[in-house]
């Protein structure tokens, strides 16, 4: 079974305890932990993006034009995502 640090924190309480340390007390407890992994390894660089305004794209059919706030900047975004719409949260790298 594979779950979430964040999952089990909702029905535990986990405290301060690291990964490991959790891995550790449920092997003691009976139940067999065969790996921790860190899923933040490799997304360094991106970050999220909220889309405050969608207008479609001059030359293209399949394009739209997108402005994007990622933190305090507003960057304007071409998309071709069929599904893009204001206020969807993404990733932006």
């Amino acid at each position: 079974m594979k779950f979430t640090l964040k999952w089990l924190s909702e029905y535990v309480s986990i405290g301060d305890l690291s990964p490991e340390q959790l891995a550790d007390r449920l092997t003691m407890l009976g139940l067999e932990v065969e790996a921790v992994q860190d899923l933040s390894q490799g997304l360094e660089g991106i970050l999220t993006a909220k889309i405050v305004e969608v207008r479609p794209h001059p030359d293209a059919d399949r394009l739209t034009l997108c402005t994007v706030e990622v933190g305090d900047d507003v960057v304007p975004v071409v998309c071709g995502a069929p599904n893009v719409r204001v206020g969807l949260v993404t990733a932006i790298a």
